[in-house]
């Protein structure tokens, strides 16, 4: 496993950030850390990369246990926390040769990483003269440096603008390729684009971690959006098989919701044909990352 935690807490004085969190991360997965503002995430990412240490429990990176080998960790992790600490005042290149040293590697992997993360028509600027998404680059690439094989991300994409969102977007889904991935965003749509998995927290408690896919279809809903050519009543909608529910969301528009993994397109298209109507649209509605995440953090 590239991460493994077990039962950790954390308290700040009265106050328990992680209840007993346990899950673990295989090597190669881009996993998504959701969870409301306070509910431990950025805790837990400061337990795993060493800078803070647990009350309780156990956590490893890449083998290694963040309390008794915190070198080892430090050497095999890339973090980029959430509020970026960059020195303004150098030059990219001077920058990254910085941490190069602090790394101990080779001067070549500073055009290397400067490539990876398109940082090439700017690299001769001062960082303090650099676009926010230019800076979240300079960061990621100082992660990258040393080669690490797993990525911690803090909020990678925060305060960027919708260009600069898609751009660091795509480069941290091509740099998952090769390497493990850990990152917390509140951005639902940067999940469902880059994730394999995801982990939700709430209130310090894990309450929720699944793949992706199997994550939004877990209750085997399935919600159609129908158009008919004319008005029908309700009475008559509910005769379609499997149908849980049935809103009539404006004139000749009803929301369906099944409860069968089977495509009900099929039926509604031949209930209409029965009826006599004719289908306008017919269009299947994935119940979206935003609303499972509602739904696990309103829970009492």
């Amino acid at each position: 496993m590239s991460i493994e935690v077990l039962k950790i807490s954390k308290n700040y004085g009265e106050q328990k950030a992680l209840d007993s969190v346990t899950f673990s991360i295989k090597k190669g997965e881009i996993v998504g850390f959701l969870g409301p503002n306070g509910a431990g995430k950025s805790t837990l990412m400061k337990i795993l990369t060493t800078f803070l240490d647990a009350d309780e429990g156990t956590a490893t990176v890449n083998g290694h246990d963040v309390t008794t080998a915190p070198k080892a960790v430090q050497k095999s992790v890339g973090y980029l926390p959430e509020h970026n600490p960059l020195y303004l005042d150098l030059y990219v290149r001077e920058y990254l040769a910085f941490n190069a040293d602090v790394y101990k590697v080779a001067k070549s992997r500073i055009d290397e990483v400067i490539a990876l993360t398109g940082l090439t028509p700017e690299s001769h600027k001062k960082i303090g003269a650099l676009s926010k998404g230019y800076r979240q680059r300079v960061g990621l690439a100082t992660a990258l440096l040393h080669d690490p094989e797993v990525l911690i991300l803090d909020e990678p994409t925060t305060g960027l603008d919708p260009n600069q969102l898609v751009e660091i977007r795509e480069l941290i889904k091509n740099i998952g390729k090769n390497k493990t991935v850990f990152l917390s965003t509140h951005i639902m749509q940067e999940v469902e684009a880059i994730c394999d998995r995801v982990i939700i927290i709430n209130n310090g408690k894990i309450v929720t971690d699944k793949k992706l896919d199997s994550l939004m279809n877990e209750d085997n809903e399935q919600v159609i959006e129908v158009e008919f050519d004319y008005q029908i009543e309700a009475q008559l909608i509910a005769t379609i098989p499997n149908l849980q529910s049935h809103r009539n969301v404006h004139d000749t528009i009803w929301e369906l919701t099944f409860t069968t993994e089977k495509d009900m397109r099929p039926a509604v298209f031949d209930f209409a044909q029965e009826n006599g109507l004719k289908t306008l649209q017919l269009n299947l509605k994935n119940k979206n990352l935003e609303a499972v995440f509602r739904e696990m953090t309103q829970k009492k």
